[in-house]
């Protein structure tokens, strides 16, 4: 009932004839320094086997426009489909890892894997970020962050996709204290 999560297009492979891209929503922080994250994957899927081998990846946040290919890419195997090309994106070339990572995606976070948990139905892969590419026209042109709200990004709850919803406040937000107009005297 943890709600809501990512829904990520995970790519992987080292070599264009094993690329392939497998959707999770079972993907987050879990370290601010170094900075670190997980994704969790069934050890049946087919990138499994992929990121096991290779211990690289790169998270791919998706958006309204992705996501057809995101869910597709879900319920598709790559055993059976290249889904880079049935789903018409572009497999481009990532900074420190030999993962590809997604063009069309406004945020591409490569990964090295640190450290594999087997946990039941799902092993979890403790990973390094180790680059962060972020499309330029989401960033705001003041602070220099992510816009998340332009970009539109996708979230999954209970089997259902959202584009997430407006920004209601900030982190402190509740404990700032407003600034007071001085008088003139």
């Amino acid at each position: 009932m943890i709600y809501p999560l990512p829904a990520a297009m995970i790519s992987c492979g080292s070599s264009p004839e094993e690329y392939n891209i497998i959707t999770v929503s079972w993907v987050g922080t879990i370290c601010s320094d170094p900075p670190m994250c997980y994704i969790s994957v069934r050890p049946s899927r087919h990138s499994h086997e992929i990121i096991k081998r290779t211990g690289e990846y790169v998270i791919n946040l998706t958006t309204e426009a992705l996501a057809r290919a995101t869910d597709w890419c879900g319920v598709r195997s790559g055993r059976d489909y290249n889904k880079f090309d049935e789903m018409r994106l572009t497999a481009g070339k990532a900074t420190l890892v030999k993962a590809p990572l997604i063009e069309e995606s406004p945020v591409c976070i490569e990964c090295r894997v640190k450290e594999i948990i087997p946990l039941g139905s799902h092993d979890m892969f403790i990973s390094e970020v180790v680059n962060v590419k972020a499309d330029d026209q989401y960033l705001d042109t003041v602070t220099g962050r992510f816009d998340m709200q332009q970009a539109g990004l996708l979230a999954y709850s209970h089997g259902h996709y959202y584009e997430l919803g407006k920004k209601i406040g900030k982190f402190g937000w509740s404990v700032e204290k407003k600034k007071r107009k001085k008088k003139k005297k």
